[in-house]
């Protein structure tokens, strides 16, 4: 299929990266169809808006950053999205990059829980008061090295 992003204009994603946001995400309740992009920053990933060129999220696996990062996901989220089995789902954190230069962090608290298996999404918020919307990236990686 092809879509178009602003930032690489035209491209083709394969069916499998397609995903469906049933009620969007938080903010953007009507883009409901994404694909996800391989950015040019390996391990982050594009979460591209089939439906806007101009609306795409820089996503990253939160596991990666921190190693004590917990979800304690609530069944009605995960029946949103048919989840049977927690083996079946994928964890992935919004990330932000202030254009000011600031820190570079990742929605620990709210992560996106993807159903492998029939691609459907659903951004979740956890009660855990652990987590925050703004984790440091840099920060956390460091803590991460020192253990």
């Amino acid at each position: 299929m092809e879509i178009f992003s602003k930032a690489k204009g035209k491209i083709e994603v394969k069916e499998d990266r397609l995903i469906t946001i049933p009620d969007g995400l938080f903010g953007f309740e009507t883009y409901t169809k994404y694909a996800l992009v391989d950015s040019d920053y390996d391990p982050f990933l594009w979460l591209q808006s089939c439906e806007d060129p101009n609306l795409a999220f820089l996503i990253v696996d939160p596991f990666l950053i921190s190693s004590d990062y917990e979800t304690d996901i609530d069944d009605d989220y995960l029946a949103k999205i048919q989840v049977t089995k927690p083996e079946d789902i994928i964890i992935m954190t919004i990330v932000t990059v202030p254009h000011d230069g600031g820190a570079i962090t990742a929605n620990f608290q709210g992560p996106l829980v993807i159903n492998k298996k029939n691609k459907k999404c659903v951004q979740a918020i956890l009660s855990d008061n652990r987590w925050s919307t703004k984790v440091n990236i840099v920060e956390a990686l460091n803590s991460k090295g020192e253990r």
